[in-house]
């Protein structure tokens, strides 16, 4: 058996006669498994909240949306379908007109995003679960369906056909004008209904029948903004984004749902990196009673050492003793931290013990990238502080 190491377990596991020792040795152990559990349960949440705008995301976001590589628009031929239904994996599509315009209501006027889209596109996104107030639009009407933020700035409601709301965008080329007459092209329309998503959805869109936009912005019958694509459940994204380049060139821009929200991952890849370096820290300082208990320990066994200097073990062995002590106790209380963190994001993800609100449990998920990097962390550290505090042995004290 390797003696070092054999040592090394023994002083670990057995009680000192100092009890002030016995203590400390709790104490730094304990702060590593509280310190390394607070870590895997703080990077489970930031998983979970990951998880859960994503999902959250699907009710307006495509799996996957084409926009135009150059300008704001593309026109959208036969020959462009027929090559486009060729391509597998693709469950449904809708077609869309995005543009930022004007809207009108009595004497107020805001700027907003008016998005036109077609039948399918309810078999794409499930938008119209976040109606909370009035229903979907009719296809090939003049109505829309406008966010809670439009109608709270704007003072509307929905069917209100005494109060239409005008929309307006400036026409190509003719440049800035003090009045909308002959300048900007015009069309009223009926607010049937309020969805509720987020802030920024909320206060910045409008949705209406693709016709409407289209009309609206003098679009051409081929012409769009974008195509959005849901695709079938057991879909190669990879797949099928080789086969629209092999298709269509560099026609599009192709961005999956992730993509789509980028700001939103920067954000919590950024905060959660944050938290990381912030916990990290809070575990160096644990390890600070680590390096701590290992030196009392050393002064505690010094006569013990003594003796094995004498019997013939060189002070490099004697040094390795205290070093596998220091790692083995980081080790061995980083695995029940973590274990500890494991089980409370179980109970959490079984039992919804935490919630942000009523109806909605605080999102976690387990992710076995999160208990490598917090045991790789307990490790590397455990290991450094260990190595400072074996250190400290030297020839002179072992013989004093």
């Amino acid at each position: 058996m390797n003696f070092p190491l054999y040592i090394a377990k023994r002083y670990l596991f057995s009680k000192s006669s100092n009890n002030a020792i016995n203590i400390m040795t709790l104490i730094a152990s304990g702060g590593v498994v509280i310190a390394s559990a607070a870590l895997f349960i703080v990077l489970s949440v930031f998983a979970g909240l990951k998880d859960f705008s994503l999902e959250f995301s699907s009710f307006v976001d495509p799996d996957l949306k084409l926009m135009p590589s150059k300008g704001k628009s593309f026109q959208w031929t036969e020959n462009d379908k027929v090559a486009f239904l060729k391509i597998e994996g693709i469950a449904n599509h809708s077609e869309i007109i995005e543009e930022r315009i004007i809207i009108k209501s009595e004497n107020k006027n805001l700027l907003a995003t008016l998005k036109g889209v077609d039948e399918n596109y309810l078999n794409v996104t499930n938008i119209d679960t976040m109606v909370t107030k009035g229903n979907w639009i009719t296809p090939e009407s003049n109505e829309v369906v406008s966010g809670w933020g439009i109608s709270n700035n704007l003072s509307f409601g929905i069917l209100d056909y005494l109060k239409p709301l005008s929309l307006y965008v400036p026409k190509v080329g003719k440049g800035q004008a003090s009045s909308p007459k002959g300048y900007y092209n015009s069309v009223y329309v009926n607010n049937v209904g309020l969805f509720e998503i987020n802030e920024e959805l909320n206060n910045n869109y409008i949705f209406s029948d693709i016709e409407l936009a289209k009309r609206l912005l003098g679009y051409n019958t081929e012409q769009l903004s974008a195509l959005e694509l849901k695709l079938t459940p057991d879909a190669d994204e990879e797949n099928i984004r080789t086969q629209l380049e092999a298709a269509f060139g560099n026609k599009f821009n192709l961005k999956n749902r992730a993509e789509l929200n980028d700001a939103l991952f920067k954000m919590l890849n950024t905060e959660n990196l944050a938290i990381y370096l912030i916990f990290t820290l809070v575990i160096i300082i644990a390890l600070f009673n680590v390096i701590g208990a290992i030196i009392m320990m050393i002064l505690d066994k010094k006569k013990s050492l003594n003796t094995l200097f004498n019997l013939g073990t060189e002070t490099k062995t004697i040094k390795s003793i205290f070093f596998l002590q220091g790692s083995l106790m980081t080790v061995v209380s980083g695995i029940i931290g973590v274990s500890i963190g494991l089980l409370v994001v179980f109970l959490q993800q079984t039992f919804e013990l935490v919630m942000l609100t009523p109806d909605l449990a605080y999102p976690v998920r387990i992710n076995f990238l999160n208990v490598l990097i917090v045991l790789a962390t307990i490790f590397a550290l455990g290991i450094l502080a260990s190595k400072i505090a074996s250190q400290r042995i030297t020839h002179g004290l072992i013989q004093s």
